[in-house]
């Protein structure tokens, strides 16, 4: 049976004056899945996260979240919703606990057992009766994300979520976020310009180009249909593989090249037989900055927030 989407972006636009930010862009998110969503500059990534909050008025389509239309049930939908923008605005002169119990008053139903358990998932029990002024940056962090899930919501949209933090902070909150994704089935969007992080935190990606959605893919394991062979001499190596029909990539020493799985001990063998020395044979897959690059045609994402 097919899994149903928690969340549904259909068609969405978003026109000021004459100009079409955001272009009939259609999304569909899921439980239990971390979504990375990416663009270059002025894609329209900000925009479109702002519609689906009910920050900016939408042009035309809709959000449909848990089966409510933002634009008809505007309350319904966003109760479902947790938003972490950034670094997460705290009261600091109040304890963590005081400051969930203040978040707690603005959804129905979040008793102190639900405020419990959430300090325990994200492991602040130890410190969450101290003020936020002691708390160092990625305890801050955990004490947001421990308030946008609060009222258990089944979507959690992050917008640059780990910026700020050092790498053992950013690790522990990746950790954190596929913790909850697989046990509360809660479908994570996560806006980013740290491609790397983007790359081990998410299930898939989306990728937007001046306001349309330009790809959607899986954040998978090795290519196997691409392999790296780097062999001496390398001119007679790349003849070799023009010559048996392979698109042949310079890379670093040697080739890449899409071959299936089955060719490549023939490969090997014709390059022996001709007596050439062949140092490496081994699958490559292209990293998600090179993806990135390759599907928006080298447009430039915003500058990194890595020292």
């Amino acid at each position: 049976m097919e899994t149903k989407p928690v969340v549904e972006l259909k068609n969405l636009s978003k026109t000021i004056g004459s100009k079409k930010i955001i272009d009939d862009l259609s999304l569909s998110l899921y439980p239990g899945q971390i979504t990375g969503f990416l663009g270059p500059n002025g894609a329209g990534k900000t925009t479109t996260i702002r519609m689906m909050v009910g920050l900016m008025k939408i042009s035309g389509g809709d959000v449909i979240i848990d089966g409510k239309s933002l634009k008809d049930d505007f309350e319904e939908g966003l109760s479902k919703v947790g938003v972490i923008v950034e670094n997460p605005e705290m009261y600091k002169y109040m304890s963590g606990y005081k400051n969930l119990v203040h978040f707690a008053r603005m959804h129905k139903g979040v008793t102190k057992e639900r405020i419990n358990e959430i300090v325990n998932q994200v492991g602040l029990q130890n410190r969450i009766k101290e003020k936020v002024s002691t708390y160092s940056l990625g305890m801050r962090q955990r004490l947001g994300l421990a308030q946008a899930l609060l009222h258990r919501p089944k979507f959690l949209i992050l917008d640059e979520p780990t910026n700020g933090l050092d790498p053992a902070g950013i690790r522990e909150f990746r950790n954190y976020l596929r913790v909850i994704a697989e046990n509360e089935g809660v479908s994570v969007f996560v806006s980013s310009h740290m491609l790397s992080e983007i790359e081990l935190m998410c299930d898939r990606i989306a990728i937007i180009q001046n306001g349309k959605l330009v790809d959607i893919r899986d954040v998978a394991g090795a290519d196997e249909s691409h392999y790296y062979i780097e062999a001496f001499p390398t001119a007679s190596a790349h003849d070799l593989l023009v010559a048996e029909g392979f698109t042949v990539e310079a890379f670093k020493e040697g080739f890449i090249i899409n071959a299936e799985k089955t060719r490549i001990p023939g490969i090997i063998q014709q390059m022996t037989a001709q007596e050439m020395q062949v140092f490496t044979v081994q699958s490559h897959r292209k990293t998600l900055e090179d993806q990135f690059l390759e599907m928006t045609g080298g447009g430039q994402i915003a500058e990194s927030h890595t020292k």
